[in-house]
């Protein structure tokens, strides 16, 4: 007997789990593709605007070079730093207070682009994670369904059989292997991504961190500008 007569054979509701795995499962393979692609882009181009800007002889140069890639995280966070110190320009003559209050805001401001940055990141991961946790468990329902109605079989039939009883098992068997199918590449791909991110925002930290030495020190010839 094939896994489709099996499927074909079992109860309403194991076919309702398992179109429910089904669903988890390509759902949660749509997420993992997804964010490989956008998780890798993301850290390179983290590592590329951290060179550029570095190596750039002043902050406009080095935004502007930034800017060809809106895509960057880099970029984005750095983005937040600029809107806060278009802020700075409305001062004609700033005094001491006025510049701390400026690099203490350009400092808040970092620190929310990271944070948005990440949260970016993070999108969909908690899907991930929920079919990790309760994709087995799904399963596990299937199975004791399937055993249930096996035992009612033989309780109408009066005799068990292997004929009467193996159709249930297979079934309920199915179930709790496709929950692990659907839990097993979640979870990996969960703590994989987690791993790649957190590097991730310990790169934009350190990135907010030389934005904020550079503008403290290119701040003094953009007050007399």
């Amino acid at each position: 007997m094939g896994y489709l007569e099996i499927l074909g054979q079992a109860t309403l509701v194991v076919k309702l789990v398992i179109a429910l795995l089904v669903v988890m499962s390509l759902t949660s393979w749509t997420i993992i593709c997804t964010k490989i692609f956008m998780l890798k882009g993301a850290k390179r181009r983290a590592v590329r605007d951290m060179g550029a800007f570095q190596e750039a002889r002043s902050l406009h140069l080095a935004i502007e070079r930034m800017g060809l890639d809106s895509y960057s995280p880099a970029y984005r966070v750095a983005v937040e730093g600029v809107n806060e110190l278009n802020r700075f320009e409305e001062y004609s003559s700033p005094d001491k207070g006025q510049v701390e209050t400026v690099v203490e805001n350009l400092r808040r401001a970092l620190r929310h682009g990271v944070s948005n940055e990440v949260s970016r990141l993070t999108a969909s991961l908690s899907f991930l994670a929920t079919c990790a946790s309760s994709a087995p468990f799904i399963g596990l329902f299937g199975t004791v369904w399937g055993i249930m109605h096996s035992f009612h079989s033989i309780g109408k039939q009066g005799a068990a059989s292997l004929a009467t009883v193996a159709p249930g098992i297979s079934e309920a068997l199915i179930a709790t292997a496709i929950g692990l199918l659907v839990a097993i590449p979640a979870a990996i791909a969960y703590n994989y991504f987690n791993g790649l991110i957190s590097h991730l925002e310990a790169e934009l930290v350190n990135f907010a961190g030389v934005f904020l030495n550079r503008v403290q020190r290119e701040l003094p010839s953009m007050a007399q500008a």
